[in-house]
């Protein structure tokens, strides 16, 4: 495009949800391609008459939905299609490279979904409730326990794992342009996600305790609409809230009485940590979210969502029975499987492992000398010292896939190196021998004095 032809781009609209619907669509037509500068802030909110900050808030809409980036110096610039990392193995595995990035649970600690017998039933038609009323009951009596005063009102519903009713639950309260707080560093699809959907992200550092609960003020003073928080298990951390954390983060919220919460529980029936919550009792739109994807296997495409009615409500719209639903026969097989006294006694054999494997490694790495905040979940997170980056290129060289740590951020680089780049890796290592750990473990050591 000619300098000629950016200075009379057909942008259009008087609200910032118009003018980036607009520019969406030049880019949708080809009109606008990868590299094109827009107009600066000052002559386009001339041209169209309105407010800088509109145009601004508009760039910055377009900017979340992963559409434009802006530099100093430079304006903001359409960009193309960038890969974006996911979970899963990784591409280009060999038997002279070992995945420990990959965070899968242990496919052979899965439970077989064939070994349930489902009782005959009517197949369901378009408008049969989204939830299946035996997986509702088998919920709740799950999921009671943890949710104590608010366990009356609460209503089940059924998604499509949790990054399904991550997704959906945002959008009962958050439209394109709003501010929802994220856990930095944050689990991968959870990022991704909030940010495809043009939503404004706010980064909330986590520790060794879980969300930082000052820093959650500032991003609800900041106007978060939702928070995003996981209780315990946090990917990619392995941190989990303690009990004055989750105090903290309760007295926090209880000052916004309207903004959603969303538990993501996503280590549910496997964790070893105390369930704390950071819902404030009595608060009017939450959200607890169990996923069956680690504990079950993510091809079941199921979570548990227990919600205030509001919420659930909202969220069932979006789950319209016969269209957008979870299948009603993956809904009956969980229901069976965790029902099932050898499916409940193969989730405690895998919890086990997990936990033993992983403190087995904790037990390598301090006695190495490298800390890890990671108490519970699948991966472990080690900070080496050294950018994360480089640090991974070492490792692959070494025979190791590992994730670096600077994908899961969303705000400033993690701290520890000269260079201000993120320090850490996460490593999923409960498939490990113990030769194989002390193996890994010498690498890790040479890489961080490196």
């Amino acid at each position: 495009m000619t300098e000629q032809e950016k200075g009379h781009l057909p942008i259009t609209g008087s609200t910032a949800a118009g003018i980036a619907d607009s520019v969406r669509g030049l880019v949708d037509r080809g009109v606008l391609v990868p590299g094109d500068r827009l107009p600066p802030v000052r002559s386009l909110a001339d041209t169209l008459g309105v407010n800088r900050n509109t145009v601004q808030a508009a760039y910055r809409n377009l900017v979340h939905a992963g559409i434009a980036v802006s530099r100093r110096g430079v304006g903001t610039t359409v960009v193309g299609v960038e890969e974006t990392a996911t979970e899963g193995a990784a591409s280009g595995n060999s038997s002279t490279v070992r995945d420990i990035g990959h965070g899968n649970p242990d496919a052979t600690l899965l439970p077989d979904a064939s070994s349930v017998r489902l009782a005959p039933a009517p197949p369901p038609l378009y408008g049969t409730a989204a939830t299946h009323p035996e997986l509702g009951r088998v919920a709740l009596r799950l999921l009671g326990p943890d949710l104590a005063d608010r366990a009356e009102d609460a209503v089940i519903s059924v998604t499509a794992g949790a990054v399904d009713a991550l997704e959906r639950l945002l959008a009962t309260v958050a439209t394109t342009g709003d501010a929802v707080a994220l856990e930095d560093p944050c689990f991968l699809s959870s990022g991704n996600s909030t940010r495809l959907a043009g939503y404004r992200i706010l980064p909330v550092p986590v520790d060794a305790e879980g969300m930082d609960a000052a820093a959650l003020r500032a991003a609800l003073d900041d106007g978060a609409r939702a928070v995003v928080c996981t209780p315990r298990a946090h990917n990619p951390t392995g941190v989990s809230l303690t009990h004055a954390r989750a105090q903290a983060l309760q007295e926090v919220l209880a000052d916004y009485p309207g903004v959603l919460i969303i538990e993501d529980d996503q280590f549910a029936g496997l964790s070893r940590t105390p369930y704390e919550t950071a819902i404030p009792a009595g608060h009017s739109r939450w959200a607890l979210v169990r996923s069956m994807s680690k504990s079950l296997g993510p091809d079941l495409r199921t979570a548990l969502v227990a919600s205030d009615p509001e919420t659930a409500e909202k969220l069932s719209r979006r789950i319209n029975g016969g269209t957008t639903w979870v299948s009603h026969l993956l809904q009956r097989t969980v229901a069976a499987l965790l029902s099932d006294a050898t499916t409940r006694v193969a989730m405690e054999a895998a919890a086990t492992h997990y936990a033993e494997r992983n403190s087995a490694f904790l037990s390598r790495l301090e006695a190495a000398g490298l800390a890890s905040p990671s108490v519970d979940g699948l991966n472990i997170w080690v900070d080496l010292g050294v950018p994360s980056a480089a640090a991974a290129a070492d490792l692959r060289g070494r025979g190791w896939i590992v994730r670096d740590g600077g994908l899961f951020r969303l705000g400033a680089s993690g701290t520890g190196a000269a260079s201000g780049a993120d320090t850490h890796l996460r490593l999923t290592v409960h498939e490990l021998s113990d030769a194989e750990m002390d193996r890994l473990i010498a690498d890790l050591v040479a890489v961080s004095e490196r």
